[in-house]
């Protein structure tokens, strides 16, 4: 049974500066960590080889389980092959599959010998209709295997200008065949590894611009994980059980997450669902038949989930039963999500679940701030981990996050110039997230995500509009209309919005929702949305709209759409926009 988790308590250091910035830092000192990942493997091998490491649901309603020791054999096997095939640090893996057993054990593979794995977000292979996006990564990996789990992946593999040496797989079973079962040279290359050693590169969904190939080397990752875990000592009292959907390809689900089981010996529960219709479902039937002990999410991902949960007491009971912790990262939650996922705890079993966050960037694989105190609202993220220093440097009328540690990344792939230019005079990485102390006298109360320092803009009367939290209220006020609302108003007379609806939408009910926003922004000009447009074409992620984590990207909406957004700011645009009367 579930029982409240144990937490550090937090300790934060405080410095002020003359420039106005401060610096805040975890008073203990990191613990000694693994120099790679592939030791942690090989122990939990070792030490506990019956346990399930890899789960999943098949398509024929069974289950599929791959324990610790098995896990290491084949990561083995696979490691050999490549080796033989002349992979390594500059001959990657490139993955272009959804989540699969068959995919971690790939990385697995790539992990144990020192060969950098390159997961790749599977929406550039199933979504895009030009494969441009896919082809412009492969040039820049030049890999020496190119993996995929299924026949749904041949048209993208088709679309890429392939090098004779590069070995294909398009399924698992092949890979297998072809690795026989010699692993005589892997324990060389296992010993030769050292934390500065290339784990994988991750790109960015592109948020902030071009996609960029962020390397992930073993110091950071086992770094972040021995911070995690000293603030979540909880973790240690028994093997986690995670059910998880989160894309490897990014560092959410693939570091934080994955490495998270990995290094508690714990099982992971891969959950091929999506949380949008026709794909929820799936998730819904992992949750039937697990319990698990923490529960990641991203908002949309539980905002899917929580009608489900709602209207199902046998699956509600199942879900909250063995739960130490909600999760939500990688955007800001709305309100009424918490509200209703706290309610629906206490309701199944008589107490609330802890609800925390986190925060960090793929270039900082990810964690460097974690929630581990009790909090009572969402936007909260946490306190710098141990090892981590963060900066809070102002930035126009914001402070802006900036963060130095050993789980910061050396740099971009191919593009080191580029990294260096996000990095102050004290070689601190400037993330553009802006944050503020939720107390400013006590550190230890935890520090706000307030937003991106980039997507505010000032009206033509000069008065800022602060994106992430007006987008937040918008949300809350039209839930559960509409999916997503994206800003605009830059140098305009006035705010307006771009909404992404959902099923649920009724104009009369959208505009009710707005004038009622509107009353309670009590006369601030950057509060009150004056015009709205329900946009009919779901965000492009061949366009960068929308990572498949759900993430909105507000500047690529605003520039790929600026005929609509125009059309917000016209006087004689017709019905089809929104006016919001009694503003």
């Amino acid at each position: 049974m579930a029982r409240a988790p144990r937490f550090a308590d937090p300790a934060i250091t405080i410095e002020q500066r003359p420039d106005g910035s401060m610096l805040l830092f975890a008073q203990g000192a990191l613990g000694d960590y693994p120099a790679h990942l592939g030791a942690v493997l090989r122990a939990w091998a070792e030490r506990a080889p019956d346990r399930v490491f890899l789960a999943e649901r098949t398509k024929e309603g069974g289950t599929r389980e791959v324990t610790y020791g098995e896990a290491y054999r084949t990561a083995r096997r696979l490691g050999a092959l490549m080796l033989d095939d002349g992979l390594g640090p500059t001959r990657p893996v490139m993955i272009l599959s959804d989540n699969s057993v068959d995919h971690a054990l790939v990385a697995l593979g790539a992990m144990v010998v020192g060969v950098p794995v390159v997961p790749i977000s599977a929406a550039y292979s199933l979504m895009s209709r030009d494969h441009e996006k896919l082809r412009a990564l492969h040039a820049m990996v030049r890999p020496g295997w190119v993996f995929a789990d299924g026949d749904a992946y041949t048209r993208a593999i088709a679309a890429l200008p392939l090098d004779p040496t590069t070995r294909v797989a398009v399924g698992f079973s092949g890979l297998l065949e072809a690795a026989g079962s010699s692993s005589a040279n892997v324990d060389a290359a296992l010993n030769a590894m050292g934390p500065d050693h290339v784990a994988k590169i991750l790109f960015t969904s592109g948020s902030t611009g071009a996609p960029k190939g962020v390397i992930n080397t073993h110091r950071m990752l086992c770094s972040n994980q021995q911070a995690l875990a000293m603030g979540w000592p909880f973790l240690g009292d028994r093997p986690p059980v995670v059910v998880d959907w989160l894309p490897w390809s990014h560092t959410f689900g693939g570091n934080h997450n994955f490495n998270l089981v990995l290094w508690h010996g714990g099982t992971l529960w891969v959950d091929r669902g999506k949380p949008v219709p026709g794909r929820i479902e799936d998730t819904v039937n992992v949750l039937r038949h697990v319990s698990p002990t923490l529960y990641f999410n991203v908002p949309r991902g539980f905002d899917a989930l929580l009608p489900y949960l709602e209207n199902d007491a046998a699956l509600a009971e199942t879900f909250f039963r063995d739960l130490d912790l909600l999760f939500y990262a990688a955007a800001a939650l709305p309100r009424p999500i918490w509200d209703r996922l706290v309610r629906l705890g206490e309701r199944t079993r008589g107490e609330a679940v802890p609800f925390v966050s986190a925060w960090g960037a793929t270039e900082t694989s990810p964690l460097v701030t974690q929630v581990h105190f009790p909090i009572d609202d969402p936007g909260i993220i946490g306190v710098p981990t141990p090892g981590t220093t963060l900066k809070l440097a102002p930035n126009g009328t914001k402070l802006e996050a900036r963060v130095k540690g050993p789980q910061v990344t050396p740099g971009y792939l191919h593009e080191m110039d580029r990294f260096r230019a996000l990095l102050d005079d004290e070689g601190f990485y400037l993330t553009g997230d802006a944050v503020r102390l939720a107390d400013p006298v006590n550190p230890n109360r935890g520090i706000v995500f307030d937003g991106r320092v980039s997507e505010n803009f000032k009206l033509s009367s000069g008065t800022w509009v602060h994106t992430g939290a007006l987008r937040l209220a918008v949300i809350a006020a039209l839930s559960p209309m509409v999916q997503d609302a994206v800003i605009a108003g830059h140098d305009r007379d006035y705010v307006a919005v771009l909404l992404f609806p959902a099923a649920a939408a009724s104009r009369d009910k959208i505009e009710q929702g707005l004038r009622a926003h509107n009353e309670r922004a009590d006369g601030a000009t950057s509060q009150i949305v004056r015009c709205a447009l329900l946009l009919d074409e779901p965000p492009s992620i061949d366009a960068g709209e929308i990572t498949d984590k759900g993430y909105i990207n507000q500047r690529a909406v605003l520039d790929r759409r600026a005929a609509l957004v125009d059309l917000l700011f016209r006087p004689d645009a017709g019905a089809e926009v929104l006016r919001i009367s009694d503003v």
